[in-house]
């Protein structure tokens, strides 16, 4: 097809941080595809390096606002790991009802904040107001406060929690609290699987696009992973001591990022919800498995944009599993923590817990309770690489579209990874030509 084609979408909009779309296409013949992020670098390994273990996770909240409960989490695992700390079953069971409301809270705003205006063909949110699709939007909204009231609850406030602490909580919500949580969460499911059917009514709209990738993310023996696992692949399966995980999560640096990539064992691989998906469908929780099924959605699925289905499957699934876990701790009597002992030695910690975007790494080095080096593997550093791969796979797809149609549908890859851009910024030295 003898065809000209320029693309320059200059800060993709509905993402998180900045991240450009470049294309030049010349009488049919490609010259250029990226995906650049142009995001000035942040230090946050540097910044912790001299800290008192205690100031790590307040620290690394900071990385971001949206996934602050994760860092939290990935944070307190790698400090616990390096200084021999155990929590309470307790605190195993808050941690993971923490990492649920944020899951919640992040895959409700993006479905129905970012990606619902693409598939309901409006520019943005605000034009649904009034129309035919308010009370899905009204719904959307309703689960957004309900998740981020759950993660106050639970961690003192929505984000960069307060409550989190090595070895524990320094506060735990009431026994009525969490019943009160418990019928919310129960009265929420009604509202979610309608939410769902109207994101099923525009379906259609997602792209139907398939490139074969590896899939990596945490999995458990028992149970749909987020706090606790192993890291999995899709193409190579288990590898069961975390502490190499450099193994599989090989980063390196590109002229057109500010960002790290990462391969493992082809030349990118995808993380987050579809990831999660691929890896532990069979673990998730009933009505989950429900909505999965009303999108047949099935593994392996390596269409990029049905990452937000499998968000709502998640977010389904969250749902259900905190009332599981509210019913556990309800089981007990529910005691205020008091602050652990921690051992003044030197040691070596690494953190992994699930995040909305996928697997994040921690890995503290902790010598006279001062961290002397740290090392973070966030999940859109992880996917960069394979939204690059997609991006070059799909534009030969695509190209007896309009231009228009091509930059929408280009944009709309992007904003299926959910990418967090601004936390992914780790490298300084970037010469661009």
């Amino acid at each position: 097809m003898s065809k000209d084609v320029s693309v320059n979408v200059h800060h993709v909009t509905r993402v998180e941080g900045h991240g450009n779309i470049v294309l030049d296409v010349k009488s049919g013949d490609i010259k250029e595809i990226q995906w650049q992020v142009p995001e000035a670098p942040r230090f946050f390994e540097a910044m912790l390096r001299g800290r008192h273990y205690d100031d790590l996770r307040p620290i690394t909240s900071r990385i971001c606002g949206i996934c602050s409960i994760g860092h939290s989490l990935a944070s307190l695992k790698a400090t616990e790991d390096a200084l021999d700390v155990s929590i309470s079953d307790q605190s195993h069971i808050l941690r993971r009802l923490a990492i649920n409301g944020e899951n919640m809270q992040s895959h409700i705003l993006h479905i129905g904040y970012l990606v619902a205006p693409d598939l309901f063909g409006v520019g943005s949110v605000f034009p649904l107001v009034g129309s035919k699709h308010q009370d899905a939007l009204l719904k959307i909204v309703q689960l957004h406060r309900l998740s981020n009231e759950m993660s106050d609850m639970i961690c003192g406030r929505t984000t960069h929690p307060i409550r989190l602490v090595v070895g524990g909580f320094s506060m735990v919500p009431t026994e009525k609290q969490l019943r009160e949580m418990k019928q919310r969460l129960t009265d929420a499911i009604q509202p979610t699987q309608d939410v769902a059917t109207a994101v099923l009514s525009v379906a259609d709209k997602l792209p139907d696009f398939s490139r074969e990738t590896e899939y990596i993310g945490l999995s458990a023996d028992n149970e749909y992973a987020f706090y606790d696992g192993y890291i999995n692949s899709t193409d190579t399966g288990a590898f069961k001591d975390y502490k190499n995980y450099t193994d599989v999560m090989k980063e390196y640096i590109v002229s057109q990022s500010t960002a790290k990539y990462a391969k493992h064992h082809r030349k990118s691989y995808m993380v987050g919800a579809l990831a999660r998906y691929n890896l532990n469908s069979k673990q998730l929780h009933p009505l989950a498995k429900d909505v999965a099924k009303m999108f047949g959605l099935k593994p392996v699925c390596y269409n990029p944009y049905m990452n937000t289905i499998a968000q709502i499957v998640e977010f389904v699934h969250n749902i259900e599993d905190s009332i599981l876990q509210i019913d556990a701790l309800l089981d007990t009597t529910i005691k205020d923590e008091k602050p652990v002992k921690v051992n003044k030695r030197s040691g070596t910690g690494v953190g992994i817990v699930e995040v909305p975007r996928g697997i994040l790494v921690h890995e503290y080095v902790i010598k006279n309770e001062l961290c002397t080096k740290a090392n973070c593997i966030i999940p859109t550093n992880q996917n960069h690489a394979n939204i690059q791969h997609d991006m070059e796979e799909l534009v030969p797809q695509i190209l007896d579209k309009s231009e228009k149609e091509i930059e929408l549908t280009l944009e709309m890859l992007v904003r299926a990874y959910d990418p967090c851009i601004s936390c992914s910024t780790h490298y300084l030295t970037v010469t661009f030509e």
